[in-house]
Order: C-alpha cells, then structure tokens, then sequence
C-alpha cells in the first residue's frame, strides 16, 4: 500500500498545469502546489525534531493550510491538523498531546501562538506566507522557538517526498471526548488510502472534476475532499467561512461537480432558498455525512441538482471517514428510512459490520444494536491511551478481527437485501421514568410537525436514572407552537412528547457543522425557566 500523498505527487507531474486548489482568492496549479509543500517538506526535514514523526498544521482555509499538510506528508511526518478558530487552550492541549516539534502555520494563525505555545517545550515553527520580515516579526514574538520561512520557492526541485510505511501515522485526528479531553485518532496511510481507493472507483473521480471543501482540516470529511481529488487530478475549491453560510451562488459560479458536507449545510440552505429546483445542474454527485440526512431534505437537494446522484455516507473518525454507504432514491428511500431518516446503507467493500446487544453478541434480523466495524479502514487506536483503545477495539464473540464499537443504535432488516437504518447515538436513546425513548424518533416527528428541518430534541435535566424529561428546539422565530404541539400529541406517546418547545434564530453548530447538542443543554442549565409563549411549555 503506498503512502496517502502519492497520488498528489503523481499527478503533480502528469497534470502540473491543471489547478489543484482554489482557495483565499488564489488557484494554485498542482505545480505550484507542490512546490509549496516541497518547501515546507524542506523545512520540516532540516528541523531538530526530538519527538514523534508528527507536525502541527495551524491554518485556516488558506494555501498554507494545504501545502502544510502535504509538505508534512512529504517528510515522512503524520500531519495534526489544529483550528485557529478554537480556543487558544484547546489547540495547546491538542499540540502537547500529541507532542508535535514542528508547527507550520499561516501568518494569520501565527498571531496566536505566543499564547498556544505559552508554556510548551520549543517548537519549529514554519511560516508558509510571510517574507523574511514576517518571519523575524514572529520570531521576536516567540523566544526560545525556532522560526523559519517557507513562503517562497522549495530552491529547485524540494526534497523527494517520503515513502512512508503503509502502517504510519498519515494524520492524527483530534475528536471530542467525554471526559473532556480530546482523543487523538491514528489514521494510517494504509487506512486512508483503502478508503480513498474506494471512494474514486465508485465515483469515477477525474481531472475534470471540481469538489466542494466545506469540512475544517480538524473534520476529517476533509480527507475525503483533499485525497480523492489529489488522487485523479481533480481540483480542490475552498470557500470561505462567509460564503460557506449561504454558498449556493458560489457553488454554481465554481462549477462544482461533486459536493460534499454535513446536512446542516444544505438545511441552511433551504432556509436561505437556495434549493430551488434546477439550481444546481453541473454536480454528478452530492454527498453527505456526519449527521442523520432527513429524506425530505434528499429530495429536495435531488431536485435541486438533478443531474446528481445523492448518497448518504456514514462512518465514525476510527474507521477513516465513512464506511457505510446508501444511494438515495426518491421513490424508494422513504419506505426504508426509519424515523424519517435515510438509511445508513451498506459496507464499503472490504469493510464489514455487525449489529450487537450489549453481550457483544450479534442480535437478530430486525433488532436494534450498537454497531461494530471491521476490515482495513479501522484505525490504529487512540493515540497514547492503550486503555481507552482496548475498550474501544475489540474482537468480539465468534470473530477474529478487530472490530470498532461505534456507540451507534442501528438496525438491519430482516430482509439482507435491504439497507441498515441508523437509529441515533446510544448515548441519545434516554430514559425519562423508566421509559425508553429514542431521540431521533422524537425529532422526526418534530420535522413533520413544524415542516422544519433544523429541529433537536435533548433529555434534559439529566439525572442518575436518565432524564426527566425531553426540550425540543425549532430553528424558526415565528413558529406556530400550539400547533406544532397538537401534531406532536398525534403521533407521539405521551411520555415523548416534549415539556418544552423552544424557538432559536438558528440552531447552535460545532466546528464541524453539526447541531451542537451540549450547547443547547448548556442553554437550558442557565435558562432554566418558566417558557415563555415562544417557549410553548
């Protein structure tokens, strides 16, 4: 298996002139990209690096951000990928665990590291946009690190890129964990690869085509449009944080022809109206992840770009990006989804799942269980936590792989032909008086009711026992409450349908553009009131 970067390498020669990004208001041929990394790789490789064979990429959005994370690649090192827009104590804690000696940033990022680096054993770090004034203005700013510049030219060819082992670290991610404390996801370039494979001989990627980079390098749905385009020479086109709001008009402007993100994106959309029919006629496929994908928000981006297939991926950051796929079909997803959801589908090749009871052992066809996942995409663990690894990937009853436990409720069909549903997180299913409820199916019917598709549900307060009771929150000033809660009262027990119905502006999203649902229990702790008439309690 070869290391991830080789198919940027490849096509770098064989399509120099063709571009390869387009990002901040630059288009970078595959020649001038690579050059770039080259001397990134330069400078990674002339550094006093004592610790592990990573390096820090801090950028945003910018040319720097994806020379960083090749140039990494290129010399040997996994890259980390670190967001300017989190907090400064968040990326010093991700930095020193995963004990990266080399930071390569932009000088919009650079700004920040006198605080990031506060306190933190000396760090190269590479500077990928600044002339030599830039450079020594940083290195005034940190005393005791080492800065250097790698904005300009790699000083002819750059160093030949590294033939990593298949087995090495290609990047280490960093996911929430529940203790708090970030987890460092070890991606191998033989996991990456596998799943990049996949994904350009089911999609026929080429160098005509044009993705959508909507995911943050810290999202690893990222991989899937950085290395798939790299793979085939395609191009890579990165918007902006502002146009990512309301991208429809930039979407179409670009001529993308594969687009890739989380719902979220495309239900802000459609408030916008930015899913009209017709919209968007260039795209061949539209991809999404990361969250459940409601069916009436498939349909309408199917008509929203009707010459594009639409397909759901599903996969957690440990078995690389997505390992479980369904194509979208007007006519028949509705009867498969579950609680208005489109299925989750079926395994990549190669990949191989099972649907377990809490014993570990496999339920029977038509029962709910948390899903397990096995096969060459599974990651290498948790980067130094053997602990949290051994709970996490096991080898379960009657089988002798490796298996990821995703703490997902899913369910298989009686009938094998069809496609595997997604039921919520293990950790969604609540129970409010002895009841078990699963929030998704809640949440379903919160979008029939409101015809909204920005809605959540959350058990809220939390108590030993469960919850004691179920919020609900609408994306939607003027919604009509009352009525929404007669609807909720028709098609739910009563024990499901929620005390409270709260009206946001919009819904609270994490840095990877998911509802952020510890946001909006932080907002119940400290709004904890009588509701109001917008409230509907």
């Amino acid at each position: 298996m070869r290391p991830l970067h080789t198919g940027f390498v490849r096509n770098a020669e064989r399509f120099g002139s063709r571009p390869a990004l387009e990002a901040a208001s630059e288009t970078l041929t595959y020649a001038e990209l690579d050059e770039r990394a080259r001397a990134v790789a330069a400078r990674l490789l002339q550094a006093d690096d004592p610790g592990p064979p990573l390096a820090a990429v801090f950028a945003d959005r910018t040319p720097a951000a994806f020379a960083g994370l090749l140039g990494a690649l290129m010399a040997g090192r996994g890259y980390v990928p670190l967001n300017p827009t989190y907090p400064p104590q968040r990326t010093r804690t991700m930095l020193a665990a995963a004990d990266a000696r080399s930071v390569v940033c932009d000088a919009a990022a650079a700004a920040q590291l006198p605080e990031v680096l506060a306190g933190l054993e000396p760090r190269t770090v590479v500077l990928c946009d600044g002339d030599e004034q830039a450079v020594a203005a940083v290195a005034e700013r940190l005393p005791g690190h080492a800065v250097v510049g790698a904005a300009g030219r790699s000083g002819g060819a750059g160093p030949r890129p590294a033939d990593s082992d298949p087995q090495a670290i290609a990047y280490l991610m960093f996911t929430s964990g529940s203790t708090g404390r970030p987890k460092g996801v070890m991606v191998s370039h033989a996991n990456a690869c596998h799943y990049v494979d996949a994904l350009v001989e089911r999609y026929a990627i080429t160098q005509h085509d044009r993705f959508s980079q909507t995911a943050e390098l810290t999202f690893d749905n990222s991989v899937m449009d950085l290395f798939c385009a790299w793979e085939r020479g395609a191009c890579v086109c990165c918007p902006d944080r502002r146009t990512l709001i309301k991208p429809g008009s930039w979407l179409r402007e670009r001529e993308l022809t594969i687009w890739f993100s989380v719902p979220s994106t495309a239900i802000f959309m459609r408030r916008f109206g930015q899913l009209k029919p017709g919209s968007y006629p260039a795209l061949r496929w539209s991809l999404f992840a990361g969250e459940a994908l409601p069916v009436e928000l498939a349909r309408a981006w199917q008509e929203a770009a009707p010459n594009s297939t639409v397909e759901n991926l599903y996969g957690p950051t440990e078995v690389t990006v997505d390992c479980v796929l369904y194509r979208f079909d007007a006519e028949r997803t509705p009867a498969e989804a579950e609680h208005g959801a489109v299925p989750i589908g079926y395994p990549l090749p190669g990949m191989s799942v099972r649907i377990v009871g809490e014993d570990l052992q496999e339920v029977a066809p038509g029962e709910a269980g948390e899903l397990l996942v096995a096969g060459p995409q599974v990651a290498r663990g948790y980067w130094r936590d053997p602990e949290r690894t051994a709970r996490a990937f096991i080898v379960p009853p009657g089988s002798e792989h490796v298996h990821y436990r995703t703490g997902d409720r899913t369910r298989r069909p009686a009938d094998p032909s069809l496609p595997i549903t997604f039921l919520g997180r293990l950790d969604h299913q609540i129970q409010v008086f002895g009841e078990r409820i699963e929030l998704g199916e809640v949440e379903a019917a919160l979008r029939d009711a409101s015809g909204l598709d920005a809605v959540a549900a959350v058990g809220w307060p939390v108590s030993a026992a469960g919850a004691s009771g179920i919020e609900a929150f609408v994306a939607a000033a003027g919604a009509d409450v009352p009525a929404i809660r007669a609807k909720l009262r028709d098609t739910l027990l009563a024990h499901m349908v929620p005390r409270g119905i709260h009206l946001l502006p919009e819904l609270p999203l994490n840095a990877n553009g998911k509802v952020d649902r510890r946001s909006l229990m932080d907002w119940l702790d400290t709004s904890a009131r009588p509701a109001t008439s917008e409230g509907g309690r």
